[in-house]
């Protein structure tokens, strides 16, 4: 017997915890993305969090450790060869990946690729480096207004992505330029994780401004997830913002599109109010995409204490059968070199009205007890790697 009816899992995507005990292997070593915002902001106002036992999981300037926290904690290890979106949410879930993701940072896409998608777009390209999504479109905008060409680009992860002006090219064919270049992509030599549309509008330089109309066509898990196993045993899978996305609609019963964080949240508040039996799995993605790759620390901190704000809300429409884990899927430190993810490790936050006797559980191995726990509870196979914790939640 299911020891909990609902249990709500949420991605602070990016919000790191530093120390990984590998970081130098991805020169990442002294990345901390929440430890370093906490000092530059002077600490973080976040009660509902720290209540939890946020500050018992690492020494955060401002969130004071304590004696009775509400929530059980833990530090988590990511075991698999990554530090990007794809490979934090799999993890969670059960696949180890030992063979990371193509990438092209260096040296952009190659000219084959290129040439590819344009005969098959039928536009031409410009860009095809590595650079932030808001500074590329400071450098290209006024350009694809001018000629209508694709603004291609990548980063650190595993990623091609297109941006279009929605007043030049509409969304309808970038979203097919992505189908198109997802199917390029399928060849081993480029084989990258994402194909991401990013829309935007605006007429000049520096006041160009993308849309939440992106999407992302990501590469198929290539195993079995604990999402699968839940909907093979019709458990309700709700999938909230990119998190369909992430995993191709696999494992996925119900999608729910969101248009920033504070939305993300408001969905997942009208969701908890609805009787349901199985997960409802979030990812709010402005910490990673608004804050951390444009490096705004100060942005970052606010947005977590706006989540803070929303979690109080979330927490009034639990029920003792009910529980909600928050983690993060990779960091992103606002205040290191480079605009890209950063290794470490993440915190892990196990909080239900029921609980008994919480604590901290100190440094567990792999992100993948997420979905271990979470299949544990609903008596469904967990297909992949991950230790259940659902014993020692009491």
């Amino acid at each position: 017997m299911k020891k909990y009816k609902r249990v709500f899992l949420i991605v602070l995507d990016s919000l790191g915890i530093g120390d990984a005990h590998d970081a130098q292997q991805f020169d990442d070593l002294g990345a901390n993305t929440l430890g370093h915002i906490c000092e530059k902001v002077g600490g973080l106002d976040v009660p509902c969090l720290e209540g939890m036992g946020l500050g018992n999981i690492g020494n955060f300037k401002g969130i004071h450790a304590l004696k009775n926290q509400l929530a059980y904690t833990a530090r988590l290890e990511e075991v698999s060869n990554g530090k990007d979106t794809m490979t934090g949410h799999w993890e969670m879930m059960g696949l180890h990946i030992t063979k990371p993701f193509k990438t092209f940072t260096e040296t952009g896409f190659p000219k084959e690729f290129i040439e590819l998608f344009e005969e098959k777009t039928g536009r031409k390209c410009v860009g095809n480096y590595a650079e932030s999504g808001t500074k590329i479109l400071d450098d290209w905008g006024e350009h694809q207004i001018q000629t209508g060409d694709w603004i291609v680009y990548t980063s650190a992860d595993s990623v091609f992505q297109i941006a279009a002006n929605e007043d030049i090219i509409p969304l309808d064919e970038l979203y097919r330029a992505c189908e198109i270049a997802r199917e390029i992509a399928m060849d081993e030599r480029w084989k990258v994780g994402r194909i991401i549309a990013r829309p935007y509008v605006g007429k000049k330089k520096g006041e160009f401004v993308r849309t939440a109309n992106r999407h992302d066509l990501a590469l198929k898990p290539f195993g079995k997830t604990v999402l699968d196993s839940l909907k093979e045993n019709q458990i309700e899978v709700i999938g909230i913002g990119k998190i369909p996305d992430i995993f191709v609609d696999q494992g996925i019963t119900r999608k729910v599109k969101t248009v920033s964080n504070h939305d993300g949240m408001e969905k997942t508040i009208e969701i908890a109010k609805e009787d349901f039996t199985g997960l409802a799995f979030l990812n709010l993605v402005d910490f990673d995409a608004v804050y951390g790759h444009r490096r705004n620390p100060e942005g970052y901190g606010q947005a977590i204490v706006e989540f803070d704000h929303q979690l109080e809300q979330l927490l009034y429409h639990l029920d003792s059968d009910d529980l909600l884990m928050i983690t993060a899927d990779h960091g992103n430190d606002p205040t290191y070199k480079g605009t890209d993810h950063t290794r470490e490790n993440v915190p892990l936050i196990i909080y239900s009205k029921s609980l008994q006797m919480p604590k901290h559980l100190g440094l567990l191995k792999s992100y993948a007890v997420i979905g271990a726990t979470i299949a544990d509870n609903f008596q469904v196979e967990n297909p992949g790697i991950g230790d259940s914790l659902l014993d020692r939640i009491i």
